[in-house]
């Protein structure tokens, strides 16, 4: 029974703490002139701000954008005409015979290109109704045509296939090969389309003025709008550049950020060193906790970085959710707030975004007490949404005493977050093979019976499978009082014995009357016992079962004595000290309070089934005498298990075996029945003591 700490390990917790730090202030928001909070469509909360300098009024985003729209759908694109486009392809004709239907063909061309033939995606604009003028740019003057006489090439080729009736200029229309001949001699200028609408858009969003020096650029209480939110900005960035041309040092900013979040960081590790000490005096765990708060923070100032108020689409209930799973709900709910409170600084509004995760935090917390069925994960998604829901208009009557600041594009934010903290359950499995964590939910299918593994000791060794479940529901039952992870210990026990199935034979609960270690030298026997812990190490390896699990097969045992064949080679040889080596389990001792229960749980099941007399007594006695036993031995010194648990545990197994061994009440006979009448239905009828 260890001390949760030692000084090597504090070290490394102190470095990795040290470590999320450094990476969380480098990424910090670090605004020049951030010196207002503000947001479009809410009111101003300072007083009077009145212009320093001249501030240019550049268009507002809306503005911009209605602009950007008209022009899309008024912009008349600009098209070159090919003056020498027609003379080359009649210089292409094929030579005739009669040199007359040679030039009698040139002429019908002349005559359609005057009128301007077009590609097939100029075509298909026109007769979509997208493009019904154009812009002809001949000679470098640009004029403005309608585009009902242009035609394509396809179309000039059947029309002159149909309006040539000469029949010896037809025969040399058909052979001239015009198909790969014929050109669209009007081309859309995409150099000058480009030039005209960069022109045109840059005078629909030029500036709009001029806020001169002692102008007020916004009066306190006014409802920010678009073109007050462009104002806004445009002063920052103007401040941000005088303020980075006059050298304006920057140590005390990032002075200021980097105590605040090691304060955060800092309570936090103070939190998990007096109040989750299991979690604490891992490293991985740890290891685990300040990644998470680090990612989830790039996360978010990621997203706020590339969209305006996009903090609020971070999935950060993904965090308590994992946390949850792995740990438990108190540990969640304090790794979320510090998460909130460094994230808060990156945020318009901190008030409100930290009611916002508090009140979704409490929300997963409520929905998640154990996560055993993926269908949790939606519900809890749903009422992450209804908790943001609620939260967001609640805020706003608080802040503003109406609804009018509420904006559409802060719902859906919210509704998107919502929806991505259903991805936690993807991310669980990425963290329980990183990091040797392991799932309510993965240690539920694994202690399904049905698993393969679990049906194949059924089926070869049906007296382990019953004592691994017998094993199963003692040690259960004695977690749950001493705050253990049940499912943890219930899968370790069904799974700790599986390496008899390599000599089912060899071990008492699957012999019947014969039993093959009599005719075997004990130094013999007790190696093919003890090769039952190497032998289910391999199995779980083959089968893939987590670390976790593996742990209790090796650790079940710990280092101790195969003593019945130790004191039995021991008698044999009284005069001859015995070497353990030969007789001992390679171990090692249980590491976590849950293999201890285990190892506790599988000597006292194994011998509850020798007992003669099943009274209180006896079997009280048998429990201090095994448990005691193994304190004495040191076999649970590297397992964090506190000695008030251990009397907590011998009392659960003194209750369980007393439930399981229990006196049957002797029923008087009836004078017509013999002694035999007495039916399993009797011992079934609920009348036991």
């Amino acid at each position: 029974m260890k001390h949760p700490l030692n000084g090597s390990s504090l070290s490394r917790k102190i470095l990795m703490a040290l470590a999320a730090l450094l990476v969380i202030v480098y990424f910090y928001p670090h605004p020049e002139a951030n010196r207002f909070i503000y947001q479009e469509g809410r009111p101003w909360n300072y007083s009077k701000l009145i212009a320093p300098f001249d501030i240019p009024i550049h268009a507002d985003s809306a503005t911009i954008l209605a602009a950007r729209d008209t022009l899309e759908k008024r912009f008349v694109p600009i098209y070159s005409v090919n003056q020498l486009l027609i003379d080359t392809i009649v210089s292409r004709l094929p030579e005739s015979h009669d040199r007359n239907l040679r030039r009698r063909l040139a002429n019908e061309l002349r005559k359609v290109y005057a009128s301007g033939v077009v590609d097939v995606r100029t075509k298909d604009l026109m007769a979509e109704g997208r493009l019904p003028r154009i812009r002809i740019l001949e000679k470098n003057i640009l004029s403005e045509a309608s585009t009902a006489g242009l035609t394509s090439p396809r179309e000039v080729y059947l029309y002159l296939d149909s309006a040539i009736t000469d029949t010896a200029l037809h025969q040399y229309f058909a052979h001239a090969g015009l198909q790969n001949l014929l050109l669209p001699n009007y081309s859309r200028n995409e150099a000058e389309c480009r030039r005209n609408y960069e022109y045109e858009y840059l005078t629909m969003t030029a500036d709009r003025g001029i806020i001169l020096q002692g102008q007020t650029i916004i009066d306190k209480g006014t409802i920010i709008t678009g073109q007050d939110y462009t104002n806004l900005r445009t002063y920052e960035e103007l401040m941000a550049s005088r303020n980075s041309r006059e050298q304006q040092s920057t140590m005390l900013r990032w002075l200021g950020q980097g105590v605040y979040v090691a304060l955060i960081l800092c309570m936090l590790m103070m939190y998990f060193y007096f109040f989750a000490k299991d979690i604490f005096r891992r490293d991985n765990a740890m290891a685990f906790v300040l990644l998470l708060i680090t990612v989830f923070f790039l996360v978010s100032v990621g997203l706020n970085y590339f969209v305006s108020q996009g903090i609020y689409m971070a999935p950060l209930m993904i965090v308590p959710i994992l946390m949850l799973v792995f740990f438990d709900g108190r540990s969640a709910l304090f790794v979320l707030g510090a998460l909130s409170l460094i994230c808060a600084g990156a945020t318009a509004f901190a008030l409100e975004f930290i009611f916002l995760q508090f009140c979704a935090g409490c929300a997963v917390v409520y929905s998640l007490g154990e996560l055993s069925r993926r269908s949790q994960l939606l519900r809890t998604s749903l009422l992450v949404l209804a908790a943001y829901f609620v939260a967001y208009p609640a805020l706003e009557l608080l802040m503003n005493a109406s609804f009018e600041g509420m904006t559409k594009i802060m719902f859906i934010f919210l509704a998107v977050n919502a929806a991505l903290t259903s991805m936690a359950y993807v991310l669980m499995f990425l963290v329980e093979r990183a990091f040797g964590f392991i799932s309510t939910v993965t240690l539920v299918e694994l202690a399904d019976i049905n698993n393969p593994l679990l049906m194949r000791l059924s089926n070869e060794c049906p007296g382990t499978f019953q004592h691994s479940i017998a094993v199963s529901n003692l040690a259960s039952d004695a977690a749950a009082r001493i705050d253990a992870n049940v499912q943890l210990v219930r899968a370790g026990a069904l799974y700790h014995d599986i390496g008899k199935l390599n000599n089912p034979a060899f071990f008492t609960e699957n012999q019947h009357g014969v039993n093959p270690h009599d005719a075997l030298p004990p130094e013999r026997s007790a190696a093919i016992v003890v090769a039952h812990v190497a032998d289910g190490l391999r199995l779980a390896e083959k089968a893939a079962l987590p670390a976790v699990i593996r742990s209790f097969i090796t650790e079940h045992h710990g280092k101790g004595l195969a003593k019945y064949f130790y004191f039995t080679a021991s008698a044999k040889n009284p005069d001859v000290p015995v070497d353990k080596e030969p007789f001992s389990y390679p171990g090692p001792n249980p590491q976590s309070r849950e293999t201890s229960v285990l190892m506790m749980a599988d000597s006292v099941e194994a011998a509850s089934r020798s007992l003669k007399n099943h009274t209180r007594e006896d079997i009280t006695n048998l429990v201090n005498k095994i448990i005691d036993s193994q304190i004495a031995d040191g076999l649970h010194n590297d397992s964090t298990l506190e000695f008030r648990d251990v009397e907590v545990i011998k009392e659960a197994f003194i209750k369980r075996l007393m439930t399981i061994y229990h006196s049957r009440i002797a029923y008087p006979k009836a004078a017509s029945e013999s002694d035999s009448t007495a039916t399993a239905d009797d011992a079934d009828s609920g009348k036991a003591q």
